[in-house]
Formats: C-alpha cells, sequence, structure tokens
C-alpha cells in the first residue's frame, strides 16, 4: 500500500509514524511535512488548502490510500473531490465538514437533533446587534466566530468591555479574517473537558482512546488560548458508565442525525465535551483528530492503522480491530518564545538526538525544517515530546525527562500537564 498524508505538524508527524509500522505500507508520503516527517516519509510541497492542487499531486503518485490531518482541506471539499474519482480517502464531505467550519451550522444540527450542548443567545451578523445581546446574557459567556480561525474564534468574556472589544475585533476590525463575520453567544459551561474520537466508514464506528488536552499556553491554565500545549491518555478519563453515557446521548443521535439529514460522514469526527454536573454537553465538533491528542492516541495503538482506515475508506470498518496498550500516555508540546504571539523561526534546536533515546519516548515534529544536518523552528509550536507508560506518572516522568535535554533559544512549555490526572492516581492509591 502506498500512502499520502496532507498535512505538515505535530498530527500528521505521528500518523506517519504510526503507517510506517504496518507490514502492508511500502511507501509513504507527506505534502508537505517537516523537517522530522522527512526522515520518515517523502515530503512533497504543497498547499494544504489548495484541492486542485491536492488533486493533481494524487494524479500523479496514485496513492492507494490518503489521509488528511488538518481542517482547510475537508472544508474546502477534498473528501468529495477524491471519491468522485473512486479515490480512497479518509475525509468528511464538504458538507459534513461544515460541522467544523461553521459553528452556527453545528449549534443548528446540535439543537435540532436534542444533543445536550450549551444555551445559545443568538446568532449575530453585525456587531452592533451582538453588543446590543449582552444586555440579557448570564456571565461569563462564550463568544464563539462563526468560521475557522485558527484556534483563536473562541473567547470566554468575563464582563462587557472584554466581549465588546473582542466583538468589534472580530467583526468591525476583520482581524480574523472571513471567519469572524458572523457570531454567536452561549452560555460558559462549568467542568473538566474531555476529547471524544470517534472513527466512521458512515455506518459503523469505533471510539480512540479518551483523551485530554491543555489550551492555556501557561501552568495553571493561565495565558491565553493555543492551538494545545499538551494532551494525555488514560482509561481512567473515561469510567464505563460516562463512556455509555456519552454513547447514548451524543455519539449515536449524532450518528443518527448525520444519516437522517443524508450527511456522509466517512473519516474521524472529535467530539469535545464538557462533562458537567447535569452530563456531559457538547462544545464542539472537529472534523479530524486533535493535535496533541493525536500524539498521545497513537502512542497507545495497539493494531495496524494503515488496515483499518483503507477498510474505513472502503466503507468496511471492522472496529473490533481497534486495540490499545493498557497504561497511559501524554504529550508535551514546546514552543517557540512568544507563542500564541509573535515568534521568530529559523532557530537552531539541539539535545533532539539525546532525547530520543529515552525509553518509551517518541519526539513529533510540527513546527520544524530541516538544514542540512541541523532542524530549526519553523513554527509556534515546535515539538511534541511524547511518552508512553504503564502509568501516568510513568509517561510524565519519560517525557518531562526527554523535554529536558532539548534547547532552542526561547523554547518554552508547560511543566503541568497530566498535574490532575497524577492527583487523581495518587489518591487512589
Amino acid at each position: 500500500m502506498k500512502v499520502l498524508v496532507i498535512g505538515g505538524g505535530g498530527r500528521e508527524h505521528a500518523l506517519v509514524w504510526k503507517l510506517k509500522q504496518s507490514p502492508r505500507v511500502e511507501k509513504v508520503w507527506c505534502a508537505p511535512g517537516n523537517g522530522g516527517i522527512e526522515a520518515e516519509a517523502e515530503c512533497l510541497p504543497a498547499d494544504p488548502a489548495d484541492v486542485p492542487g491536492l488533486v493533481a499531486l494524487a494524479e500523479r503518485l496514485s496513492p492507494d490510500l490518503t489521509i488528511v490531518g488538518p481542517e482547510l482541506p475537508l472544508v474546502n471539499g477534498i473528501g468529495d473531490a477524491f471519491r468522485s474519482r473512486d479515490w480512497r480517502i479518509v475525509a468528511p464531505s464538504q458538507q459534513a465538514s461544515q460541522l467544523e467550519g461553521s459553528k452556527i451550522f453545528a449549534k443548528q444540527f446540535l439543537r435540532r437533533q436534542g444533543i445536550p450542548t450549551a444555551h445559545m443567545y443568538g446568532v449575530f451578523d453585525a456587531s452592533q446587534e451582538a453588543i446590543g445581546a449582552l444586555s440579557g446574557v448570564d456571565w461569563p459567556v462564550v463568544i464563539k466566530a462563526d468560521g475557522l480561525c485558527a484556534g483563536k474564534g473562541v473567547f470566554v468574556a468575563q464582563d462587557a468591555a472584554s466581549a465588546e472589544d473582542f466583538i468589534r475585533r472580530l467583526m468591525d476590525k476583520n482581524e480574523l479574517g472571513a471567519g469572524g463575520n458572523r457570531l454567536l453567544l452561549e452560555e460558559t459551561l462549568e467542568g473538566e473537558e474531555l476529547s471524544f474520537i470517534i472513527v466512521t466508514d458512515g455506518q459503523r464506528y469505533a471510539s480512540l482512546v479518551p483523551t485530554r488536552d491543555h489550551k492555556r499556553v501557561f501552568d495553571g491554565n493561565r495565558g491565553p488560548n493555543t492551538g494545545g500545549m499538551g494532551a494525555y491518555s488514560t482509561d481512567e478519563l473515561l469510567p464505563p458508565k460516562l463512556r455509555q453515557q456519552i454513547i447514548e446521548s451524543i455519539v449515536e443521535p449524532t450518528m443518527r442525525g448525520l444519516a437522517s439529514e443524508g450527511i456522509l460522514y466517512q473519516g474521524f469526527l472529535y467530539v469535545g465535551l464538557m462533562l458537567t454536573a447535569s452530563g456531559p454537553k457538547v462544545l464542539e465538533f472537529n472534523c479530524r483528530l486533535g493535535d496533541p491528542e493525536t500524539q498521545a492516541i497513537v502512542a497507545r495503538m495497539d493494531f495496524d492503522l494503515a488496515q483499518v482506515l483503507a477498510e474505513l475508506a472502503s466503507g468496511i470498518l471492522e472496529p473490533s480491530r481497534l486495540r490499545w496498550k493498557p497504561g497511559a500516555s501524554v504529550c508535551v508540546v514546546i514552543a517557540s518564545g512568544g507563542y500564541p504571539g509573535k515568534f521568530a523561526g529559523g532557530v537552531k534546536i539541539d539535545g533532539l538526538t539525546d532525547a530520543g533515546r529515552i525509553n518509551g519516548v517518541k519526539i513529533f515534529h510540527a513546527g520544524t525544517l530541516r538544514k542540512g544536518d541541523s532542524i530549526l523552528t519553523n513554527g509556534g509550536r515546535v515539538l511534541g515530546v511524547t511518552a508512553a507508560g504503564s502509568s501516568i506518572d510513568t509517561a510524565l516522568t519519560a517525557a518531562y525527562e526527554a523535554a529536558a535535554k532539548i534547547q532552542f533559544e526561547g523554547m518554552h512549555y508547560r511543566k503541568d500537564i497530566a498535574a490532575n490526572a497524577r492527583r487523581v492516581q495518587a489518591a487512589g492509591d
């Protein structure tokens, strides 16, 4: 099997690494890839948002299977473009991808299907309307840009002044582009977040191991939101009773709803949940794997990913093939100085070889570039130091030992990834 992976971040490196372990896979391409992926797959220049360009690339390569990492090609219709040519691809249709591409579409779908979610105060097309509606909300209030905004389109406003500032930056100053032209206001949910990801061929589905990510840039969940500063996976995140509740109240109604509305969904569906006092509620849908959740998930995979995804793309997913290693996994993201604000690129990274020698550790590259024998920074989130172990404590110890060996100017990472899981484990002991 020859496989094309689209994207160039840590999620895609994790997918390439796992696919390469399959005896069925003889060749992996990654478009565009990065400095770390280059060591494990053939990287090809490409713009992931350019569907006609990706079609032309696939015509030249003739892959047996294509796997899409980021959201832009999905929202731009790559799934439809490939399936219309009878090419196997892991990607929901363009219509289905609106679940991520439009927060308003997703919210209206949830309400139509009676799926638990936050109360919505309204949808707004102009800043003055949205600001006027602030007089009727409970504080804090969640403001969501409708479209894709690279992880920066959601803001929890504590008061009217900060809410108005965000609304004006979105709708009047156009700071996040077309994605901020419409927005919705909704209630703030309280509780712990959980990433519940399924994989489906449109009829059958299987759930992946549960994960939790850390969005805030600094320890103690302080500072601005990021694309994700780390994630962990352990079965303790999802007791059997909670799992059953999520399946019955959220996953099954979502699958039935998609089918009843004639929406083809074939690929990964990420359900971002808030575990509230009154039960799990949907915060958001993503139409692809999370990043850095993927890094923690692949570390626990005990099955042939290429086989499972090839069968999925052929419409014959076999859920029983998905088997998982017991224990836990963790991914610690190392970021450039200044991230998630402005940061410099082209900074030399040292210590990668020593870090990668630690037992149970794999360094996934996100924003890197290879120049000669050197690896340089080339993005905000640079590396995902990932480790698996028999317990969360074992995995964390290995990941942080590896992270301490890596050096580049300005680098920073959170020191409290999975700290809550560690406390829970200690209490149980």
